[in-house]
């Protein structure tokens, strides 16, 4: 089966939930997720297989600046590239909207997506204090920095 990328829709937020509910010990509520995908200046997409919604990911972005607000794959369906396509489609849209650059906050330990964002090209700038809570832990803040290299990770890695 083959993997859509489109934008996220008021009718998938059911399933964008049921996920964001396995994936993080906060999760956002479903009028979060509505209130960003209405809003201006937010890009907000899912991975799609077979009818069934098994990824999303979304970012916001103002004048020349991007953030990675969300992403996330159905635990089920992990280390299948889907995260990958994901953060390209964000990458893409921050390309076309020319943006300098996308940051974003990721936990500690969370290494597997720290190492996905490197292979795409963010650098670690930084670190917030206790930014997350259940269980508290630091963000690594990682920035890509669209402004100085025009790479791009092969969807196929």
């Amino acid at each position: 089966m083959s993997i859509i990328v489109r934008p996220m829709t008021i009718a998938d937020l059911p399933a964008v939930i049921a996920i964001e509910k396995r994936s993080f010990p906060t999760p956002w509520s479903f009028w979060l997720f509505f209130q960003e995908i209405l809003s201006p200046q937010r890009h907000y997409v899912v991975a799609q297989e077979a009818g069934r919604v098994v990824g999303y990911a979304g970012m916001s972005y103002v004048l020349d600046e991007g953030h990675v607000t969300t992403l996330a794959v159905d635990p089920s369906r992990r280390r299948q590239g889907i995260g990958q396509r994901l953060l390209n489609e964000l990458v893409d849209t921050a390309l076309r909207l020319g943006l300098a650059f996308l940051t974003l906050e990721v936990r500690e330990s969370n290494e597997v997506a720290q190492a996905l964002y490197r292979k795409t090209g963010f650098v670690v700038e930084g670190r917030r204090k206790d930014y997350y809570c259940s269980p508290s832990e630091d963000a690594i803040i990682m920035t890509l920095h669209l402004d100085r290299s025009p790479f791009r990770a092969d969807e196929d890695a």
